[in-house]
C-alpha cells in the first residue's frame, strides 16, 4: 500500500454510523422546540402567578388599581398614550442615555482593567476602588451629582456609567489574567515585551470574558438610564419620567406597561451585544 492506509469498515460499523447520523438530524430538527418550550412554560406559570396576586389585591385588599390583571396591562398598550410620538421620543431619549453611558463604561472599564493587569501591585492598589464604586448606593450620590453636573443629560450619563462600570472592570481583568502560564513563558522566552504580550496573547484570550462583561453592562446601562431619568427631571424626559407619572396617578396598568417597555429595551440591548459577541468570538466560544 503505497503510503496510503486502507480503512476496512464492517457493515455493522456502517449501520451504527448511519443510525448516529439519523439521530443527529432528528435532534437538530427538534432542537427548536426544545429551546423555546421551557421559556414559554415558565412565562405561562409567571402569568398565572401574576393573576393570583392581582386577584388577591383586588378582592381581598381592595387595591386592584395598584396591581392590575395582566390583560389590563396588555390593554393599556393599545391606548393612545403608548402609541404616541411622545412615547417613542421618551424611548429614544432613554436609549441615547443608556448607550452613551455604556460607551463610557466600556472605555473606562477596559483601560482600568488593562492598567491593573500590568502589575500585581497596581491590581492591589486599584481593584478595591472598583469594588467600593460597586457598593456605593448610587441614590445617595444623585443629589451631589446633580449639584456638580446639573440635572440634564450629563448627570444621567454619569449615573448610567457608574452602574454599568463594574462588570466591565471585573470581567476584563479576569480575562486578561487568565492567559495560559505556559504561553506567557513562551512569549518571555521569545523576548516579547509586555505590550506585545498584552496585545497578541492576553487581549485575544480575554475577548470572551470581555464580551460577557459587556452583555451584563448593557443590561445595567438601561437600569442606570431609568434611575437617572427619575431623579433628574430637567432636560429631555425618558421612560423613567413616564414610570413616575403613571405611578403618581395611581395608574397601575400604565406603570406596569411602562416598566415592561423599559424591560424590553434592556432585553434588546442585551441581545444586540450578545449578537455582536457571537460575530466576533462565536467561532471558538459559545455564547
Amino acid at each position: 500500500m503505497s503510503g496510503a492506509e486502507t480503512v476496512i469498515t464492517s457493515p455493522r460499523d456502517v449501520a451504527i454510523e448511519r443510525r448516529g447520523e439519523r439521530q443527529r438530524r432528528a435532534y437538530s430538527r427538534g432542537r427548536g422546540p426544545l429551546i423555546w418550550m421551557p421559556p414559554v412554560i415558565v412565562f405561562l406559570i409567571l402569568i398565572g402567578i401574576w393573576y393570583l396576586v392581582a386577584l388577591y389585591y383586588d378582592k381581598i385588599q381592595g387595591l386592584g388599581f395598584l396591581v392590575p390583571y395582566p390583560h389590563l396591562v396588555l390593554k393599556e398598550f393599545f391606548n393612545d398614550q403608548y402609541f404616541s410620538p411622545q412615547l417613542w421620543q421618551d424611548l429614544l431619549n432613554s436609549t441615547e442615555v443608556a448607550l452613551t453611558g455604556l460607551a463610557f463604561a466600556i472605555v473606562i472599564g477596559v483601560l482600568w482593567a488593562t492598567l491593573m493587569s500590568t502589575a500585581k501591585w497596581l491590581e492591589r492598589s486599584l481593584y478595591p476602588y472598583a469594588v467600593i464604586l460597586q457598593c456605593i448606593p448610587i441614590l445617595a450620590l444623585v443629589p451631589l451629582i446633580g449639584i456638580l453636573f446639573g440635572y440634564e443629560f450629563p448627570s444621567r450619563v454619569i449615573v448610567t456609567t457608574m452602574i454599568a462600570l463594574f462588570p466591565m472592570v471585573s470581567n476584563t481583568l479576569f480575562g486578561l489574567l487568565a492567559a495560559d502560564r505556559s504561553q506567557r513563558e513562551l512569549f518571555q522566552l521569545q523576548g516579547a515585551s509586555k505590550l506585545t504580550t498584552l496585545v497578541k496573547l492576553q487581549f485575544p484570550g480575554a475577548m470572551p470574558s470581555i464580551f460577557l462583561g459587556l452583555r451584563n453592562a448593557a443590561g445595567l446601562s438601561v437600569i442606570g438610564a431609568i434611575v437617572g431619568d427619575q431623579f433628574f427631571q430637567r432636560g429631555n424626559p425618558g421612560l423613567g419620567v413616564l414610570i413616575q407619572v403613571t405611578t403618581s396617578r395611581a395608574n397601575g396598568a400604565g406603570t406596569f406597561a411602562a416598566i415592561i417597555i423599559a424591560s424590553l429595551l434592556g432585553i434588546v440591548v442585551f441581545l444586540l451585544f450578545g449578537w455582536i459577541a457571537r460575530l466576533v468570538v462565536g467561532k471558538w466560544y459559545e455564547f
